[in-house]
């Protein structure tokens, strides 16, 4: 079972950016896309973006294009998820996952569901 540890939330000013991290422990995930979540407050979870395993591909949910960028580090089992031009909206608990299978699509892992996730990591937006 791989454990997830996210990090890099806050508290942001609407506009203003955050880095979160995401660090992969316990098998190696370079060979699966992985992606981010959320789940903002009285709210179900939602997709954000994931990336391909080689980072040559990323797909994004339509709430977050052009402001949200999906990045990897192979050598260091860690996903990142740049966040600029932050809104309130953006308000949430940030959650990292791993795909199921090797070597799929990002855009499979907003199909996908998911019995494992970490403690996530909180990012509020104030207006």
């Amino acid at each position: 079972q791989v454990q997830l540890v996210e990090s890099g939330g806050g508290l942001v000013q609407a506009g203003g950016s955050l880095r979160l991290s995401c660090a992969a422990s316990g098998r190696t995930v370079s060979v699966y896309a992985m992606g981010w979540f959320r789940q903002p407050p009285g709210k179900e979870r939602e997709f954000v973006a994931a990336i391909s395993w080689s980072g040559g591909s990323t797909y994004s949910a339509a709430s977050v294009k052009g402001r949200f960028t999906i990045s990897r580090d192979n050598a260091k089992n860690t996903v990142y998820l740049q966040m600029n031009s932050l809104k309130p909206e953006d308000t949430a608990v940030y959650y990292c996952n791993v795909a199921h299978k090797p070597s799929g699509l990002a855009r499979d892992m907003a199909m996908e569901e998911y019995d494992y996730w970490g403690q996530g990591t909180q990012v509020t937006v104030s207006s």
